[in-house]
């Protein structure tokens, strides 16, 4: 991975983009040496976000299982059926 300062972002920013888009790959930003932030392309942050919300869903069912806030096939299927009508 790429990392830059953060006034060559200041200097360079559209070149900084292009490359970003062209590149796919991310670049980490410095300040004072420190990570500050990282700059993606669009396509791979809205995926990157997609993902995440897929993981969270899996988080939530993880935690429903663990604190028994189950059902079984038959109140599923009672409890849709009442919902589609």
């Amino acid at each position: 991975m790429r990392t830059e300062l953060v006034t060559t972002l200041k200097r360079q920013a559209t070149e900084l983009l292009s490359d970003i888009e062209r590149d796919k790959e991310p670049i980490l930003i410095t300040q004072h040496g420190l990570p500050s932030a990282y700059l993606v392309d669009v396509e791979t942050y809205q995926l990157m976000q997609q993902r995440m919300s897929v993981l969270e869903g899996i988080a939530r069912g993880e935690q429903a299982i663990a604190e028994g806030r189950v059902a079984t096939h038959a109140q599923a299927k009672t409890r849709l059926a009442r919902w589609l009508k």
